[in-house]
């Protein structure tokens, strides 16, 4: 590889390391020695996606173990779309590519747009402590609205003692409907995880008081203000909040939770309340739906731009400093140097992946209709690098130890959203 590619690489890197946004999705910083009026350079065009490979991530995601997989991607062109495998297994029904599903904690990223908006309208403070909005309800004040955002808040993540034992767990909570403080008080049994804003500690009780903290702000439920803000702007005529109904209308794809136990038959956990998660993951929606929210939120149609780009300040998630988060969000960086911004969702019976480039312009929706699996969630994840990298060539002895620096997304397991006990 020639030394100036190796060096805007490490650059790059480094960036990336130190959760710094580039100013594209693709390329580097301008070098900090050019001249005040020097402009950023023009982004580089988004590769031809290779289709042949996301389909081949995802017959890799049904021999890991999920009935079907499939995916749209969106800044090519026509929509591509590939699907395998079965949305229902007692029918044999093929994957319907406009099916509804659901998306679990890409809702997450719904609540921070909404949030964030209303921090736009002076009606919150990133960092204003959470009881100043619901007093009482934490018991340290030194917990901020931002560090519920960035999963810095220390809050221990209920779902973890809920989900101990998966299937068990999912068939006493299925049809259960909890209020807000309940599932707070869940949280607060347990021990902390951190002090306020000292380290990442992903937990599903944060965007439960995002929610919360919506509701406050608004005076209305959730459901509202996601219909109001971004669901009737952009469109979304497959995407809703149904919470506590446990029912997915229209044509929809069944979910197959995985026991822990393997061996053990798959259980169809397409209906429950998700009252669980609620603002931090009962939302429903389907692939094109999905295109079009992550593709608006990156193009700057939901947030100013001051708000997203702290949406967008992000800071790493584990030790191959290619994972990041900031506000609801999250970014990876994939081997080809492309950073790509969005969100993962588990929720049972669900693995779903939603993300854009740094400009929106090119978006992947991708859904595996199991969870409790993560070499499923591994492989599905695999479909990020075709769409958004391309063909890869062969690779040169020198590009080889370069792009070391860079591992793939699908070197490391997928992250989990939930707790995860079942066989690999």
């Amino acid at each position: 590889m020639p030394l100036d590619r190796r060096l805007t690489l490490s650059a790059a890197l480094l960036a990336a390391v130190a959760g710094v946004v580039p100013a594209t999705a693709a390329h580097a910083a301008p070098s900090p020695f050019a001249g005040p009026s020097a402009q950023p350079a023009a982004p580089a065009p988004a590769p031809v996606p290779d289709l042949d490979a996301v389909t081949q991530a995802l017959k890799n995601t049904t021999a890991a173990g999920a009935p079907g997989a499939m995916v749209r991607i969106t800044g090519s062109g026509a929509p591509l779309t590939s699907a395998v495998g079965v949305q229902d297994r007692t029918t044999g029904a093929a994957m319907d590519l406009n099916g509804r599903f659901r998306i679990g904690s890409v809702t997450k990223t719904f609540s921070s747009v909404v949030l964030l908006q209303l921090v736009s309208e002076g009606k919150l403070s990133l960092d204003a402590p959470v009881n100043q909005y619901l007093p009482g309800l934490l018991p340290d004040s030194r917990i901020t609205v931002r560090h519920l955002l960035t999963h810095r808040s220390g809050l221990a993540d209920y779902t973890n003692a809920m989900f101990d034992k998966t299937v068990p767990g999912f068939e006493a909570v299925r049809n259960k409907v909890f209020t807000y403080q309940e599932l707070v008080a869940l949280s607060l049994r347990e021990p902390r995880t951190t002090e306020p804003g000292v380290s990442y500690n992903y937990s599903n009780t944060n965007f439960v008081v995002v929610g919360m903290l919506i509701e406050k702000a608004t005076g209305h439920g959730v459901a509202t203000e996601y219909e109001r803000r971004i669901i009737k702007p952009l469109k979304l005529k497959n995407t809703s909040y149904v919470h506590p109904s446990t029912q997915i209308k229209g044509a929809h794809l069944h979910g197959y939770l995985t026991p822990d136990e393997a061996g053990a038959p798959l259980v169809d956990s397409t209906e429950q309340t998700v009252s669980w998660a609620q603002s931090a993951g009962a939302m429903i929606s389907n692939t094109a739906d999905l295109n079009t929210f992550v593709s608006a939120l990156l193009g700057g149609k939901l947030l100013a731009p001051a708000m997203l780009g702290a949406m967008l300040n992000v800071t790493p998630t584990d030790t191959t400093n290619t994972r990041f988060y900031g506000l609801g969000l999250r970014r990876y960086d994939l081997s080809c140097g492309t950073s790509v911004y969005g969100h993962t969702g588990t929720v049972q019976g669900f693995y779903t992946y939603a993300f854009a480039t740094r400009d929106g312009k090119r978006s992947l929706a991708a859904v595996a209709n199991t969870s409790n699996k993560g070499a499923a969630n591994t492989a599905l994840g695999g479909t990020l690098e075709g769409a958004f990298c391309g063909k890869k060539g062969p690779v040169a002895p020198t590009a080889k130890r370069s792009f070391a620096l860079v591992p793939a997304l699908t070197a490391a397991p997928a992250e989990k959203d939930l707790p995860e006990h079942g066989s690999r």
